[in-house]
């Protein structure tokens, strides 16, 4: 298949500074050349041109969400006044979901994620059938198989065979690598017993699997690891969990610490929420390599301030963005989370001019990276020679402007088309504008 050339008024390639009058060369899903479109069209005599209006964006990374959860929006239509209330709302509607089709849910959250601008995602899958959708919806990323709930005698008994089949089945053979589309979702330090969490880490390593976890979410949290006592260990001890740390009245150790010691933290591991971590925790994530992912949405639902995103960029840490589900945000429109973090960092007291560069990096080059799909062939979260070609279009005129506050600003809710593996091996998804069609350039 011969090369098709996108351009428009102003290109953002993320990797490098925004393109005025900017083109892309694509060839099989994958990015060619990125360039002037005076030296795209030389470069490439005869090619198709497809002009988009505005501004042509890397596509958006959300880097937390549960896609299976989106027709469960009743639950995160309202302000909870705390993480605990929320989750006992939503394990009563949950748990009272017998027959729900995950599937469908989750390929109209992938359908509404598209509709944003949205490209890649690392979905959290609780249940097995809305596995496949993140890819069968054309989304590049991550589907993270979820463990919860297990006691080391229940893992001893049963969980461990079922977990490892069922990731033979997924990768197709016993010890086969990922590839970048499947990994692990230790839930959270409180819905898994100690030494389920340590063996998940082992496994992880000898699938060769990335792992996903969600961290600091809850204040109480931290008393849970600290001493097995507060509210998320009521939570836990209602739910039916005699897990080892309840028993032991507690670890002695935060949650960053508790997690560090079972071999959980390190470069092939993300986590999500961190709204309660301490500099000493945000030092040692830095230090394993580990990347936060913030959902400022998700944590105000939850009657939360949001995570110290300031501390963050100022202190260097890697920060991805993620919506959560609509089972706790009010959308699947990361860039209104993007807006969100701005509004935070300035209100605590981030001043730098650059921050609405690092935001939208975030939420494309740095949720590639908190998946480990930033290097090689078909990698993600930028515009670049051999990435996947994966972009969104903004009517945005920010070629006067800084296009990355416009893109803050102005971006979310306004997005015209996602473009998925060039359009060719890939899909392009229409909102309400399409591309100018110049054949023979």
């Amino acid at each position: 298949m011969g090369a098709v050339i996108h351009s428009a008024p102003l290109l953002v390639p993320i990797s490098r500074p925004p393109i005025r009058d900017g083109a892309l060369a694509v060839r099989d899903g994958l990015v060619l050349a990125v360039g002037h479109r005076r030296e795209i069209l030389t470069d490439h005599p005869g090619a198709q041109e497809l002009r988009w209006p505005g501004m042509v964006v890397a596509g958006l990374v959300n880097a937390h969400t549960h896609l299976q959860f989106t027709r469960l929006s009743k639950v995160g239509a309202r302000v909870y006044g705390s993480f605990e209330e929320w989750s006992n709302t939503f394990d009563s509607v949950y748990f009272s979901s017998g027959g729900a089709d995950w599937a469908a849910s989750a390929r109209e959250g992938a359908l509404l994620a598209l509709r944003h601008g949205t490209t890649a995602a690392a979905d959290v899958v609780t249940d097995i059938e809305a596995m496949p959708v993140l890819h069968q919806a054309g989304l590049a990323g991550i589907s993270y198989l979820e463990v919860l709930g297990d006691t080391d005698a229940s893992w001893a008994e049963t969980g461990r065979d079922h977990l490892t089949s069922t990731l033979r089945e997924l990768l197709g053979t016993g010890e086969a690598k990922g590839g970048g589309i499947v990994g692990i979702a230790p839930h959270a330090p409180y819905t898994l017993d100690t030494g389920v969490l340590a063996d998940l880490a082992v496994l992880a390593r000898r699938f060769g699997l990335r792992q996903h976890i969600h961290l600091l979410e809850s204040a109480h949290e931290r008393e849970y690891t600290l001493s097995g006592t507060g509210p998320i260990a009521r939570l836990v001890r209602d739910l039916g969990f005699d897990f080892e740390i309840l028993r032991a009245g507690g670890s002695g150790r935060g949650p960053v610490d508790f997690l560090d010691d079972l071999g959980l933290l390190g470069s092939r591991c993300h986590v999500a929420h961190g709204v309660h971590l301490d500099a000493e925790e945000r030092a040692l994530l830095r230090g394993r390599g580990v990347s936060v992912t913030l959902c400022p949405r998700s944590n105000r639902t939850l009657g939360l301030e949001g995570p110290p995103v300031a501390a963050l960029l100022e202190e260097g840490s890697p920060i991805a963005v993620g919506t959560d589900s609509l089972a706790s945000s009010p959308s699947l429109d990361l860039l209104e989370d993007v807006r969100l973090l701005h509004t935070l960092a300035r209100r605590q007291g981030y001043r730098g001019e650059d921050l609405p560069r690092r935001l939208v990096e975030a939420a494309t080059a740095g949720g590639a990276r908190a998946l480990g799909l930033d290097t090689g062939p078909g990698r993600i979260g930028a515009l670049e020679a051999g990435a996947r070609c994966d972009f969104a279009v903004f009517p945005l005129d920010a070629v006067e402007h800084d296009p990355y506050r416009a893109l803050v600003q102005d971006g979310p809710g306004r997005c015209v088309a996602t473009v998925t593996g060039g359009g060719q091996a890939g899909r392009v998804h229409l909102a309400n504008s399409a591309p100018e069609r110049i054949h023979g350039c």
